[in-house]
């Protein structure tokens, strides 16, 4: 942790271009905490806004592994929550924001703040269940395959609204005004939740979130729980977002608690994503290791969580993934792990609890138990025209 805060201090003092700031030696400390104990009351004031901060960080820090990297980042976010220097931010617009409908046709937007005209659009179905993706930093919904993937998934059973959240800006901007402002998202997303269980029973109502997404839907459960007094019944995190959600710090992320039922799925754990159990269930598909099977950079780990999640929507794939409750994924192979082998995903038991290990495989379908003909992308189902 001293190399850390020798690389924050650097990167302070190249973004504010002196040598002036009164830098005690116990900077150099372990924790967040200790480094803020050791600045004066001056360096705290100069210390940069985090824009400045972590686009200089990303050039300081070229050529060095992805995942030292991120730690820096890590520890600077809990820097700034420790000190308090984190105003300004870029806070969200609720008017940029949207509830947008997914169909096999077409995709219809209205504003969040207004979840009434979400219901009485003519595409949208009271009776049918409503699941709610809230995707992470730096996506836009237009681009990012993995969702219209995953809307194309829930089309294939029939059973669903697709309800993707078009968060504007507020979570595409740099990373970590995108994880300040997962608190507000959350506010404002349960706001609207609040609209909606007007017309839709709040059992039908499932939020999948991923990466910062995750601790977006995390939030809005717990709020909405303040709002109405009533939990919402599952709560999916893919994934969630690592830097800057530290235990004990003020962004407390997704937790257990936030519904009925809160699955996770990791599979970038200790870098992008948080490696320590956090839900109900927790699933650890080929254990704990950052770089899953068919990746070489984190990214593609961080985005395999969505890519599993989605594989056991289709129907007849609800089984692909059969994880054990166990200790490690070593203790798994070893053959130490004793009772029921349990499905990740879609299907998931309710009453599960713990964390759960399995394999997974390089290519699709990832699911070690996925039947032969096992369908992981829609070619005669869920597409405009068909059913």
């Amino acid at each position: 942790m001293k190399f850390i805060g020798t690389i924050i201090l650097i990167i302070s003092l190249t973004v504010k271009g002196t040598a002036g700031m009164h830098i005690n030696r116990s900077i150099l400390g372990s924790s967040a905490s200790d480094i803020v104990r050791g600045l004066s009351s001056q360096s705290i004031r100069e210390i940069p806004a985090p824009d400045q901060l972590f686009s200089t960080a990303i050039k300081v820090l070229l050529g060095f592994p992805e995942q030292a990297v991120f730690t820096v980042l890590n520890q600077a976010c809990s820097i700034y929550l420790a000190s308090g220097a984190i105003n300004p931010r870029i806070t969200p617009n609720v008017e940029e924001m949207y509830f947008e409908l997914r169909t096999p046709c077409k995709n219809i937007s209205v504003p969040i703040a207004q979840p009434e005209q979400l219901v009485n659009l003519e595409e949208f179905d009271a009776e049918k269940k409503v699941v709610i993706f809230v995707s992470g930093w730096g996506s836009d919904g237009k681009e990012d395959s993995y969702i219209q993937d995953f809307a194309n998934a829930f089309f294939c059973r029939g059973e669903h609204n697709v309800v993707y959240i078009n968060t504007g800006n507020s979570v595409q901007t740099l990373y970590t005004w995108s994880a300040f402002n997962t608190e507000e998202v959350g506010n404002i997303l349960a706001e609207s939740l609040k609209g909606l269980t007007e017309s839709v029973p709040v059992e039908n109502i499932h939020l999948v979130g991923h990466s910062l997404g995750a601790q977006i839907v995390g939030k809005a459960g717990r709020q909405f729980k303040d709002l109405t007094g009533q939990s919402l019944p599952r709560i999916t995190g893919l994934d969630p977002a690592n830097p800057c959600f530290n235990e004990g710090e003020e962004l407390s992320g997704i937790s257990r608690g936030d519904a009925t039922f809160v699955d996770i799925i990791h599979s970038n754990p200790g870098v992008l994503g948080k490696p320590k159990s956090l839900g109900d269930v927790d699933f650890y598909p080929d254990g704990k290791r950052a770089i899953k099977p068919g990746c070489v950079r984190f990214g593609c780990s961080h985005e395999r969580s969505i890519r599993y999640y989605i594989e056991t929507v289709y129907p007849a794939n609800e089984q692909n993934f059969l994880g054990k409750r166990c200790n490690s994924l070593q203790s798994l192979n070893a053959g130490h792990c004793d009772g029921t082998e349990h499905a990740m995903g879609y299907a998931v038991d309710h009453d599960l609890k713990g964390n759960y290990y399995l394999n997974v495989n390089a290519d699709q379908p990832y699911g070690k138990n996925a039947p032969a003909d096992a369908v992981v992308q829609p070619n005669q189902c869920g597409l405009c025209g068909r059913k």
